[in-house]
């Protein structure tokens, strides 16, 4: 009988051209809940997991700890490391003045910052599809690592050193950090506004994300409640802390670097980011389908490379991962069910791919 009417509401819902709620696999959380404890278990998990069914946290829960010396337990409120997950805020920053007039995608970069490559768009930094080379690779070899480098320091070693692009802009896609490093320093050039200002004042504030910020090593060392990043040793047969060797550790001496990394937040926040981006809350919703939409090459093919967020198009996925000296974090939006999984780490596990493999079979219908 339940059957029967459900058939026969989906016939006049399909005669009246009503639209047809998503019917998403129901989730089994205590399976989710094992899946993690397994990897808690063998000392492979410390994060925090969030789920949600349309935008209300069905699953929220914290495994191991802020500080493995002292084995303070994380919280589900805890702050982390957001790595290269950042980068959806950088390009939303350039959306948004795009959106204002105030830049248009297929800018050349050299219309607003000086550097030895010409005739790269911004829309190809948005889509690491510039060539550009990695300013990582020359500031490890040339900069002063008891110095903190910011987004200047960097456009000065690319002036100075000139490693050359890597391919053709808008021929292929390689992944580039400094892509957006470019990109933050051209929103300050077209706002007129500190990029951190920017974030903090147009999209963090704006969404109530109360504990996300992109903070200085101080300020992050200040907060109690910030998870730390640590690392397995082998030869200690234990996690260490990630800054406990700041010589090999480029979030310290990249420190003051805008773009790629960099924020900071806590689950509960990329949630409500997670959320706005369904509103009208930032930019309209047909500004922001350029983020979802893959970027043709010139050689004919497709990447699956929207402006700050990768794209499973067939599956009607988007997400993004990120990955630091002692973290590993990822946000995944499945956008026809709206469910949302996000999972930050804080002991960079061997084991994080297979463990957002695992979770995301649980959603997937």
């Amino acid at each position: 009988m339940k059957k029967y009417l459900l058939l026969c509401c989906t016939s006049l819902a399909l005669f009246f051209g009503l639209s047809i709620p998503a019917i998403s696999q129901q989730i089994d959380y205590n399976k989710v809940d094992a899946i993690i404890n397994n990897l808690v278990a063998k000392d492979k998990f410390s994060g925090v997991v969030l789920i949600a069914e349309n935008g209300k946290a069905k699953f929220e829960k914290a495994y191991g700890y802020i500080e493995y010396k002292n084995h303070t337990p994380l919280k589900t409120n805890t702050i982390f490391e957001l790595a290269s997950v950042s980068k959806q805020f950088t390009a939303m920053t350039i959306m948004m003045l795009q959106e204002k007039g105030l830049l248009n995608y297929d800018d050349l970069v050299e219309k607003y910052i000086h550097l030895p490559y010409k005739g790269i768009s911004i829309r190809q930094l948005l889509t690491h599809t510039s060539g550009l080379p990695d300013y990582q690779a020359i500031m490890d070899e040339h900069w002063d690592k008891s110095k903190v480098a910011n987004n200047n320091d960097i456009i000065e070693y690319l002036n100075q050193y000139a490693p050359p692009k890597l391919f053709e802009p808008g021929t292929q896609y390689l992944y580039s950090n400094t892509g957006f490093v470019i990109l933050a320093s051209i929103a300050e050039k077209v706002s007129g506004r500190d990029f951190i200002e920017f974030c903090n004042t147009e999209i963090f504030h704006k969404l109530g994300m109360k504990s996300t910020d992109i903070r200085t090593l101080d300020a992050k060392a200040a907060i109690k409640n910030f998870a730390l990043g640590h690392v397995f040793v082998a030869e200690r047969n234990a996690y260490i802390r990630a800054d406990s060797f700041p010589s090999s550790n480029y979030t310290i001496w990249l420190g003051n670097r805008k773009g790629p990394g960099r924020i900071s937040s806590t689950v509960e926040d990329l949630l409500k980011w997670d959320q706005a981006l369904y509103t009208n809350k930032l930019i309209s919703q047909t500004t922001l389908a350029a983020a979802f939409t893959p970027m043709p090459l010139s050689n004919g093919t497709i990447s699956n490379y929207g402006f700050g967020w990768e794209l499973r198009p067939k599956e009607n996925i988007v997400w993004h991962n990120g990955d630091n000296p002692g973290y590993k974090t990822i946000i995944i939006r499945f956008l026809k069910s709206k469910e949302t999984l996000i999972i930050l780490c804080n002991n960079a596990t061997s084991e994080f791919e297979n463990l957002t493999a695992a979770l995301k079979g649980c959603m997937l219908p």
